[in-house]
This record gives structure tokens, sequence and C-alpha cells, in this order.
């Protein structure tokens, strides 16, 4: 059966905007003919009117075509038509509410802007408004999950008009066909409620409340009665089956029979306690514990005193003997010098040390002092350690000329004087050399270098070392004094040119 008929089997009527596109009204217009049904070139008394939202025309439709007396008449997008393609269905009109669309309220809550315009359609296509703001709004569509949701039901519900949803409730109604509000939950404020009578005490109930009190506490001078533990303690036993009578009332409910009625109980009570008569303190009473067990004095040991031996004498204790024995031998080991008078020293005249001379204090003798030490085996020293340590010691000892400091204006020490080639280039300085090459011949390889240059161009070893010394190159050095020896050989001879 195709999606735009009823169920007689006759075409459901459209009428489209005149002002929509014109290529849009020629889509839409094939659409509805292939879906089995009619456009009309005026407004159907039962149909669906197709507008643009948000223009003129379609508030003017509004007002001159949506009337109470025609309630089959809706007003949808031209998008309604796509929807109902799509959906396969003919979407109902259930967001209505005495024949005018519901108006609601997509809160910020929902941030996704593709979910709000795709909420906004199926609202739109369903009958519904969803361009409200939130204090018009009879619906406010928010998301559960944020605490603006939770905010928003506890500010509007006092408000019998205004709903709070979650945003899944729009697919919800339109899957269900009709609109149907969350529903509120009755809880419990507590308290009994009106008309509603409580659990009466009995004469029995009174007989155990008197029995359980003559038990915990046979005298009333002692306290305790209109405490709260003494009752929770009764309902505690309700496991007992001897005391499942504690569960028809509370341990409040019990404690308040007590005090409302302490008078005419407290007769009951002092008649089972005469009877039973049993003694102050007597074990399960309420308010006595069992007395804790006494700890065992401890007692401290004094400390020995100066004057032990004498005591021991006294007293004939064996241990304190002993004691002062050991404290005697101790002392015998640490003798304590005798001060004696120093010579050539006058005492001193008046005050309270008139008449005596002064006295130093001789310095005990070491105790290990006659012990002879163990001397350690003489180690065989290998000569090449012997040599590289005394070479160490050499270089940690401290030359004083050396490291000599300038004083005032005086002359700077040699150490601080920079050498004449400290200018020279890096790449200049003397070349080092492997250990491989540090001797040849018993000399030097530079050493036998500058003289072999030396000798080849009979130039004085100085003067070439001098050269070296300076450039830090062999070759240069060589090449250097070749030049030279040349130019002197090409030098004319005197006698030639002497006039």
């Amino acid at each position: 059966m195709p999606i735009f008929q009823d169920a007689n089997g006759m075409a459901i009527k459209f009428f489209i905007q005149k002002d929509i596109p014109e290529e849009i009204q020629a889509e839409v217009c094939e659409t509805i003919a292939s879906l089995g049904g009619r456009v009309e070139p005026k407004v159907p008394r039962v149909g669906y009117v197709l507008v643009q939202p948000g223009t003129a025309e379609e508030e003017r439709l509004r007002l001159c075509w949506s009337t109470p007396e025609r309630p089959e008449r809706y007003f949808v997008p031209y998008t309604y038509v796509e929807a109902c393609k799509v959906s396969g269905m003919l979407l109902k009109q259930i967001f209505i509410h005495e024949g005018q669309p519901i108006r609601m309220h997509i809160d910020s809550s929902i941030a996704n802007v593709n979910v709000r315009a795709a909420l906004s359609a199926r609202i739109m296509h369903s009958g519904g408004d969803p361009t409200a703001s939130a204090q018009s709004a009879r619906v406010i569509l928010a998301d559960p999950n944020t605490e603006i949701f939770q905010h928003l039901v506890k500010t509007y519900q006092g408000e019998p008009d205004k709903y709070v949803e979650s945003y899944l409730w729009v697919k919800k109604c339109i899957e269900k066909g009709q609109v149907i509000y969350t529903p509120v939950v009755y809880k419990n404020p507590g308290g009994r409620r009106p008309g509603e009578e409580r659990t009466q005490f009995t004469e029995e109930d009174e007989q155990h409340l008197c029995n359980w009190i003559a038990a915990k506490i046979p005298y009333k001078e002692t306290g305790g009665r209109t405490g709260n533990r003494l009752y929770q303690q009764l309902c505690e036993m309700a496991n007992d089956p001897e005391y499942a009578w504690v569960t028809r009332h509370t341990w409040q409910s019990w404690r308040e029979r007590y005090k409302k009625n302490a008078t005419r109980l407290d007769a009951k009570i002092a008649e089972i306690v005469e009877q039973k008569k049993p003694a102050l303190g007597e074990k399960g009473q309420y308010g006595y514990v069992r007395k804790p067990e006494e700890k065992p004095k401890r007692t401290r040991k004094k400390a020995p005193r100066n004057n032990t031996a004498a005591n021991a004498s006294t007293n004939g204790d064996a241990s304190t003997s002993a004691q002062t024995a050991q404290g005697l031998h101790s002392m015998e080991t640490y003798s304590v010098p005798m001060p004696v008078p120093m010579p050539g020293v006058m005492p001193p005249v008046g005050g309270p040390t008139d008449g005596f001379a002064p006295i130093m204090y001789e310095t005990a003798a070491p105790v290990f002092q006659h012990m002879p030490m163990p001397q350690p085996p003489p180690a065989t020293i290998d000569p090449e350690t012997a040599r590289q340590q005394h070479a160490r010691e050499e270089e940690m000892e401290d030359d004083e000329a050396e490291w000599q400091i300038r004083e005032g204006t005086g002359p700077q020490p040699a150490w601080a004087k920079r050498k004449a080639d400290d200018g020279e280039d890096q790449a200049n300085k003397r070349q080092r050399l492997s250990p491989s090459e540090g001797q040849t011949n018993g000399l030097h390889v530079i050493d036998q270098a500058v003289q072999d240059i030396a000798k080849e161009f009979r130039f004085l070893v100085e003067e070439v070392q001098e050269y070296y010394d300076k450039c830090g190159d062999p070759e240069r050095t060589r090449n250097r004094f070749r030049r030279m020896r040349e130019v002197i050989n090409a030098l004319p001879d005197d006698e030639t040119t002497a006039p």
C-alpha cells in the first residue's frame, strides 16, 4: 500500500506554499505522486499544507487556515515528503496540543550541531515547534548526562505544564506514535501516612518490656532506664527466638513507651525484682562490665650510690660487694694522677688559696705503652713501580721559585709572561709525535731532524732550532734554510766587485 494513501485507499491531499522555488515544487510533486498522494491547488480541509519555515507566507497561511474546526489539517515543512519516503511510513503529527504545535526548546547542553539539526527536523516533521525559548517552551530537551539536566529538573519541577526531557525522548515518542512524558515517581518523605494506625502496645508488650528492664536495671537508682542503649540492645536481640516480640516496635517506640508510663511500669518492675531478688551488680545487668585484670607492679631498680662499698660492708650483701669490687678494679685500670707541686713557682699571697702551692697533674701513661706493636712484613717493591712513585712525588712538590706572585708594581714572574710565539696559528705549533717515534739513535726525532738540516745546509744548530721553535714544522724549516743557502751561494764574490 502506498505511503500517501489512507485506510480506504484514498490519496492524501497536499497543498504547497506558492512562493517555494519552482524546482523544489516540481521535485516535491513528483515524490508525492510516486507515493500515492495528490497535490491540490487550494488548501484542503483534510490533509497537509507544505510550507517553508520562517517565511512571511508560512505565517499568513497558519493565521488563515489553522483553526480548531479543522484538526486534521496539518502544517509541515516541505521536507516532510522526503522524510516520509526515507522512513517508509507516513509520519504522524503527534507533537500537537489543543490544535497547536507543542513548543519545544533545545538546550545548549546538546552541543553537537548535527544532533541539534536532526532533532529540530524530527520535531517539525511530527508537528512540533522546536524554535521556542526556555521560558515559553512546554518541553525542554537537554542532555541527561550533564549537570544542567538535573538543574533544569529541579528548576521546573514545580511547574505543572512544563517538562524536562532527554533528547532521546523525541525518538521514543515517534516510535510509539504518541506523546508520553516521563512520569513522576512517589518518594516516601518518611513518617506515618495520615489515617494510618500505628502498632498498638498490648499488655503482653509491656510485660516483656518490664521483664527486660528488671533483668538489666533492677534498681532505678543506678540510672539508665531512659537511655538509648538499653532499648537498642533490646532490638538487637531480634534474631533470638525468645525475643521475636521486639520486632513489633522500634527501639525508639519501646523507649517512649517506658518514658510516658514510667510510674506505672516502675511498679511492675519492682514486683518482678522483689520476686527474683537479684543482687546489685549481678552478671548480665546493664551498666556493669567485667573488672579489668590487675597488672603486676613493676619495681624500679635503684641506681648504685657512691658509698656502695660502705653499704656492702654494713648490710653484708654479696651482690653489692661484687659490684663494688668490679668498680674498684676499673678504678685501678684508670688511675687518677696525683697532684704534685710545680718547682720554681711561688704560691699566691692572700685570698682563699693562701698557704697552698700551685699544683700540676702528671699525665697518666698510656695503657698500651709497653705493648709491642705488630710490624707488617716487608713488601717487595718493583723497581718500575718505585720509579713511577718517585716521579709522581716530584710532580706534587711545589717549586716556590716557579710559582712566585707579583708584589705591588714589581716585575711579573717568569710564568706569567707570554711567549713570543703565543700568537702564532695553532697549526704552526710544534707537532706531537707518537710514542713509537719518540727516540731515534739516542736522540729525539725533532732534535735529529734539526741537526740534519743544520749539517746539510751548513748552518748552526742553534739557528735551525730557533726557527723550528717558531714554526714547528720540520719541512718548512728545511725549505727555508735550503733557500737561504741558495741565496748565500748566489751572492757575488767581494774581490770581484771591488773597484
